[in-house]
C-alpha cells in the first residue's frame, strides 16, 4: 500500500511541473523575468495580473519566490464583452 501510495505522488508531482503554465504576451512574465523586483514583499506573496491578449482578458496569479522571482502559478480567462 505505501508503494502504490509513493508511486500515484510522484505522478502526481510529474504532471504538475509538465503542465506549467508558460506565460502569453501581456504576462508579467512574457519575456523573462520583470528588470523590477519586489524586494519588500515577503516570500511567498500572491501577485494578480489583469491583461487583455487576443481580444480576451485574462487574470493571472504568481507567487513570490524565495528569489524574489515571480512563478505563474493559474491563468483564467473571460471574453472580452
Amino acid at each position: 500500500m505505501k508503494i502504490l501510495i509513493s508511486v500515484l505522488t510522484l505522478a502526481g508531482l510529474s504532471a504538475t511541473s509538465a503542465s506549467a503554465l508558460e506565460p502569453i504576451p501581456g504576462s508579467i512574465t512574457y519575456g523573462g523575468q520583470p528588470h523590477s523586483r519586489l524586494q519588500k514583499a515577503p516570500v511567498g506573496s500572491v501577485v494578480t495580473h489583469d491583461f487583455y491578449s487576443g481580444g480576451n482578458r485574462y487574470r493571472e496569479i504568481y507567487l513570490l519566490q524565495p528569489d524574489r522571482s515571480l512563478k505563474l502559478t493559474d491563468r483564467s480567462q473571460s471574453s472580452n464583452h
